[in-house]
């Protein structure tokens, strides 16, 4: 019973998207898309193809290189043309490749140079010379569609316009010299709009489809290659791993210079002190050489706890599971910690995930206003899986410029992944996931 309410739910509210197909604005944005789709790739190819043949037939003279080049060059302005033209119709967001001006040197031969070397150059000329047929095979199946199904369908509004023939009225469906059908009676009007209305219906998805095939075209061969994505998002993971390891270096000095620094600083003065006190008034000096004795202690503290924040000797010693321990005992609130590893993952690894755990108790600790709080670890084919959860108040927001944000920052360098579910009134779920590396 459950099921067949599911489906009678979901078909629901599948008819009223199919109604609304046909009249959607972006039905008619993508029809249009492939209509001139048509009319521009004859443009390309023919412009392509002839130059790029002129290219290719004085290659063994220097006039052929400098063609090549420019049929490149200009391929390479025909998908920026798409690109833009997919922006605005399909609604695709792509990215554009690397310019040759980042390849290129100074000079002629080394422009042409890099216009030749561009994978994503020739990716352009393949992309004119390919979408030419499929172009021509979309414009003429969309238009015959859009065009039968609306002209069927409002049938009967126009069938007046026939005149009289033989006693007969209306579109003649065939017909020789004997015998001549018209459709021209209610019943044939309105299977001839009903037919019609179907035409109506499946065009919208017909589109869909053929435009998904044009978004994959100009996905694979007008963006920028995988290794221009990859090289770019490893550009800006090395930044960000530069400008982390930056702030934990200001960050140490300033705990240093702040706390144990100052520390040992005022205790050598003490020291001093009660030096200068030992002879003419031993009880102070005694009294002055006990204070410093617990500022030792409390200098020493400090520091321990600063090593623990740079790379706490547990989790070297004896793992991830120790170390969330040893991190929870010190929140606010109880946490229930389990951790379930086949084996410890590479180091760097281990101390994100660590550091991960550390930074989410903490704002559990001052922020949350929780009373409990759990902390799961495991492995999940090639990830780790940390997932942090906690009853408290909730409302936390990666975009509102927190720790969070810079958290997620740090986890995206490794090819980490930081989900946040945080509700206003809680509960809050926050889930880590980084690659499993030996």
């Amino acid at each position: 019973m459950a099921t067949d309410y599911v489906t009678q739910r979901q078909t629901a509210h599948r008819l009223p998207t199919a109604l609304r197909a046909p009249f959607e604005a972006r039905t008619w944005r993508e029809f249009s898309y492939l209509v001139l789709s048509f009319p521009i790739s004859i443009v390309l190819f023919t412009l392509s193809i002839s130059l790029f043949s002129t290219g290719v037939g004085l290659v063994v003279t220097f006039i052929g290189i400098p063609i090549l080049a420019g049929v490149l060059a200009m391929c390479r302005g025909f998908g920026a043309m798409e690109r833009a033209r997919a922006r605005g119709l399909l609604k695709l967001e792509v990215g554009d490749p690397k310019p040759l001006s980042e390849r290129a040197g100074r000079g002629p031969m080394s422009w042409m140079g890099a216009a030749l070397k561009s994978g994503a150059s020739w990716r352009h000329l393949l992309y004119t010379l390919l979408h030419f047929p499929w172009a021509t095979f979309a414009f003429s199946v969309s238009v015959a569609f859009m065009t039968w199904g609306w002209t069927l369908f409002t049938y009967p509004l126009w069938q007046w316009v026939f005149p009289m023939y033989a006693g007969q009225a209306g579109l003649q469906l065939y017909g020789d010299d004997t015998h001549n059908v018209y459709l021209n009676n209610p019943f044939e009007i309105g299977l001839t709009s009903l037919i019609g209305f179907l035409f109506v219906l499946a065009t919208p998805w017909i589109v869909r489809g053929l435009t998904t095939v044009d978004r994959l075209m100009v996905t694979g061969l007008l963006g920028p290659s995988r290794l221009d994505s990859r090289v770019t998002e490893l550009e800006s993971d090395r930044g960000v791993v530069v400008d982390t390891a930056a702030a934990d270096l200001r960050r140490i000095e300033r705990d240093l210079h702040d706390g144990a620094q100052a520390r040992l600083v005022a205790l050598a003065m003490d020291l001093g002190l009660a030096k200068e006190k030992l002879t003419a008034d031993p009880e102070a000096a005694a009294k002055m050489v006990d204070e410093a004795h617990g500022e030792v202690k409390i200098a020493l503290q400090e520091l321990r706890d600063l090593a623990r924040g740079i790379h706490p000797a547990v989790l070297t010693d004896r793992g991830l599971d120790a170390a969330l321990s040893a991190v929870a005992s010190r929140c606010t609130v109880p946490v229930n910690v389990e951790v379930d590893l086949p084996y410890r993952p590479a180091a760097a690894i281990e101390g994100i995930a660590y550091f991960t755990v550390s930074e989410l108790l903490q704002n559990i600790s001052k922020h949350a206003q929780a009373t409990r709080a759990t902390v799961d670890v495991w492995r999940s084919e090639d990830r780790i899986l940390v997932v942090v959860t906690d009853d408290g108040r909730g409302g936390a927001d990666t975009t509102a410029g927190s720790g969070l944000a810079g958290l997620a920052e740090r986890l995206d360098s490794v090819d980490g992944l930081l989900v946040v579910d945080s509700p206003v009134g809680g509960p809050t779920t926050i889930t880590a996931q980084l690659p499993w590396r030996d």
